[in-house]
């Protein structure tokens, strides 16, 4: 079953908590603190897997979460990390956020980390100061993350065939290819794509994809073209196969359709480098169609017989062509590519900011939020470190300067707690 779409929720690992603990040996009094960190949650990868085909593996099941790392320990024990969860998909595979591209997994290996651990929280040990020798708190361990995906598979292929429905693809891959697509006398008899190898030569070869046929409105929903024409737009060639078995005229107005639906999905589909055929050269009719899409398109126009094989071998070798020329172009554009990171990638920023939000305050911050989220504010230490932090970082200062009051509700990121 081929499956290219996938919705998929995917949580990483909350951290361990940090331990209050102190050592208690029978003959040291006053033993300093002990508490040991809590371990790394797991976090969420996804792996390009050039075994995989298709998105089938999530059809079933849909919730993947890793993980919590465990609770640190007296003694200075560290909590232990949990493992990550690594989801292989196929090549081609695109992944989507409520709407935003998060990755395009477009090459075997190619990793991406969608949901990141939670740190594990900091025992007392590490709040220990010389004016504060026992500290009594520490950190929790920081909430993992969560997400709804969504996957789209778009297949990788160097060449592709589109065409009406009966113009013979099908039968023109099964005879380039040890792809055995199936082949029958009535229309839309590909209900998926179909992909083959084509062996040039002993060191060359390509990957030829079979589209299934496309009707008028297939860009808009119609038949089966809005649901496989994402396929073609990663190929580098198409190769457009016109029905010969159609008199001239109903030839070309077919033709015409194609290249108007292929417009309406992505007029980026009429760039690509296109090699136009006419099929079943072998009907005693079909020459006339040739010539009459050979005078239209004023370019080379193959004749084919799959049957036969006549033009095969000649069609190949320029849809080849192509293919190494359009790799060649695409080196040179992404030459000077600068790469762009994800937002999940960029650095976290430091500084702080202070917003009035209804008759409460947000405080907003990459850092100030995660040490909230850490923060124990049910010990009276761990809510006095907390405040400690707020007037480090200024944010304190801007509380009081827009008017902020003990008793006040405070907010910074989930976590609401009253200012004092």
């Amino acid at each position: 079953m081929f499956v290219d779409e996938a919705h998929i929720s995917v949580r990483s690992g909350n951290g361990g908590n940090g331990i209050v603990a102190f050592r208690r040996d029978k003959f040291t009094s006053r033993g300093g603190p002990t508490g040991g960190d809590g371990g790394r949650g797991g976090s969420v990868y996804l792996q390009a897997d050039s075994q995989r085909t298709t998105l089938i593996d999530f059809r079933h099941k849909r919730i993947f979460a890793a993980s919590n790392g465990e609770d640190g320990a007296g003694d200075n024990c560290h909590g232990k990390d949990a493992e990550d969860i690594i989801l292989p998909v196929p090549c081609g595979t695109l992944v989507y956020s409520k709407g935003e591209l998060l990755a395009d997994l477009n090459e075997p290996g190619a990793t991406a980390l969608i949901a990141r651990s939670g740190k594990g929280g900091l025992g007392n040990q590490h709040f220990a100061t010389p004016t504060r020798q026992t500290p009594r708190f520490a950190q929790k361990g920081e909430p993992g993350e969560e997400f709804e995906l969504d996957l789209q598979l778009k297949l990788l292929a160097d060449a592709g065939i589109v065409g009406a429905p009966n113009a013979g693809k099908s039968t023109l891959l099964a005879s380039v290819s040890a792809a055995r697509p199936k082949i029958a006398d009535y229309p839309f008899t590909t209900l998926q794509p179909q992909l083959g190898v084509v062996q040039i030569d002993v060191d060359a070869s390509f990957v030829l994809v079979d589209v299934p046929g496309l009707i008028e409105g297939a860009s808009q929903g119609a038949g089966l073209g809005d649901k496989f024409l994402r396929h073609v737009e990663r190929t580098r060639v198409l190769i457009h196969l016109v029905d010969g078995g159609l008199p001239p005229d109903e030839a070309l107005a077919q033709m015409a359709m194609i290249e108007h639906e292929l417009a309406d999905w992505s007029p980026l589909l009429l760039r690509k480098r296109r090699i136009v055929a006419v099929s079943k050269q072998d009907l005693p009719d079909a020459a006339e169609t040739l010539r009459a899409v050979r005078e239209k398109t004023g370019a080379e126009v193959f004749g084919i017989s799959a049957a036969s094989g006549l033009g095969i071998k000649s069609l190949m070798g320029a849809a080849y062509d192509a293919i190494l020329t359009a790799r060649t172009d695409d080196l040179e554009t992404d030459a000077g590519a600068v790469p762009v990171l994800h937002p999940k990638a960029k650095a976290p920023t430091a500084g702080v900011n202070v917003l009035k939000e209804g008759a409460a305050y947000r405080i907003v911050g990459t850092k100030i939020e995660r040490l909230a989220a850490m923060t124990e504010f049910d010990s009276e230490d761990g809510r006095a470190y907390f405040d400690r932090v707020l007037q480090r970082s200024g944010a304190r200062r801007k509380l009081e300067k827009l008017g902020a009051q003990p008793g006040d509700r405070v907010r910074v990121g989930t976590v609401e707690y009253t200012f004092s």
